[in-house]
């Protein structure tokens, strides 16, 4: 053996995948064989190949591929080659998107970290745990970040900081179909009564808006 030994191909992942590994607590073998599998984008299931390639015992590649299986982290899928003999591979699918899963997950948790702030910031004082469910509730019902943040200072430029006005406000817009605040100014522009360029989102009582 040389220093070439070393040079030779090497396994490589990326953070995400390390990180749901280890929240799955993965024996070393475990982990081993999942970055195998997922530097290997052929997979043909092949234990002798696989035991040589990661170093372990035959009968130990096989123990530790059944209790990937039994997890759920990979799976088999049949196939046909070009010859048309049916062959199986490995696939990563479930383990990918319990990564994805986790990740979009991790963003619906920043955004509502981020949103609870605003409010906050907004009222000056941190907000009651009715408001928190409130705000909650909102964001469960597809009411986007951006127009919940823009009924709410819609309410507070009207000197209004409670949450009941700004339901009333997020009420009226998602009946006339507001997704984004772009709606939301589009609909104002449309008013004769609407003047002045730097109040348009704000000089309006939705309220009283009976279009």
């Amino acid at each position: 053996m040389n220093i070439n030994y070393f040079k030779c191909q090497k396994y490589i992942t990326n953070n995400l995948f390390i990180k749901k590994a280890l929240s799955l607590k993965l024996s070393l073998e475990e982990f081993l064989m999942l970055t195998y599998f997922d530097n290997d984008y052929n997979n043909y299931l092949n234990i002798d190949e696989l035991s040589q390639n990661i170093g372990i015992s035959t009968d130990k590649a096989y123990e530790v591929f059944t209790n990937l299986l039994s997890k759920k982290i990979i799976d088999i899928k049949t196939e046909k080659d070009i010859e048309g003999r049916l062959i199986e591979k490995v696939s990563l699918d479930n383990f990918y998107e319990m990564i994805i899963l986790d990740e979009n997950e991790n963003t619906k948790k920043e955004i509502k970290t981020d949103i609870y702030n605003e409010f906050e910031n907004e009222f000056a004082r941190p907000i009651t745990s009715m408001e928190y469910e409130i705000i909650n509730a909102w964001l469960n019902n597809n009411y986007s970040e951006e127009l919940i943040i823009g009924a709410l200072k819609e309410a507070v430029y009207n000197g209004v900081k409670n949450l009941r006005y700004i339901d009333k406000i997020l009420y009226e817009w998602n009946k006339k179909g507001f997704k984004t605040m772009n709606d939301v100014n589009n609909h104002l522009q449309k008013k004769d009564n609407i003047k002045k360029e730097d109040s348009e989102l704000f000089d309006y009582n939705w309220l009283d808006d009976e279009e």
